[in-house]
């Protein structure tokens, strides 16, 4: 069922630039909205019913990304503050961004966090469902999420 969003590819782009406002309103830098949109995946939901079909947000990674999202912080603070920002400290950010995603990644997670990356995902995906409607290719994308 991947054949649907690749066929979106141009959509999510130009909803991405849309969404950026809410993105900057939030309490999420662009980094961390990047890492929380690369543990989201985007279902239709409902697909076989076209009156009630929707796109919704997959939020079920976000717990194990939330962790890393404090250390984005913590790099960005110390990038802004004169801390190093040498390759080593970038690449143990990677390293952790791997872990975290893969497995080995500690830490709790933030429920506030996991509650503002699930709200966003969602206005996200309500956005997605909106642009699609008005350009006039929701329907062929719900169908192509069918087959």
């Amino acid at each position: 069922m991947s054949d649907w969003t690749d066929a979106i590819v141009g959509d999510r782009m130009t909803v991405d630039r849309e969404f950026g406002d809410r993105v900057r309103n939030s309490r999420f830098s662009n980094q961390e909205w990047g890492l929380i949109m690369t543990a989201t995946e985007f279902d239709i939901e409902d697909a076989d019913d076209p009156e009630a079909a929707r796109i919704v947000a997959d939020t079920s990674k976000l717990p194990s990304i939330i962790p890393e999202l404090e250390n984005i912080s913590n790099q960005m603070n110390a990038t802004a503050g004169g801390g190093s920002s040498d390759g080593g400290t970038f690449g143990k950010l990677l390293g952790g961004v791997r872990d975290t995603l893969f497995g080995g990644g500690s830490g709790g997670v933030d429920a506030e966090k996991l509650e503002a990356a699930e709200r966003l995902t969602g206005e996200y995906a309500t956005e997605l469902q909106r642009h699609l409607e008005s350009k006039g290719t929701w329907e062929q994308v719900r169908i192509s999420y069918q087959e």
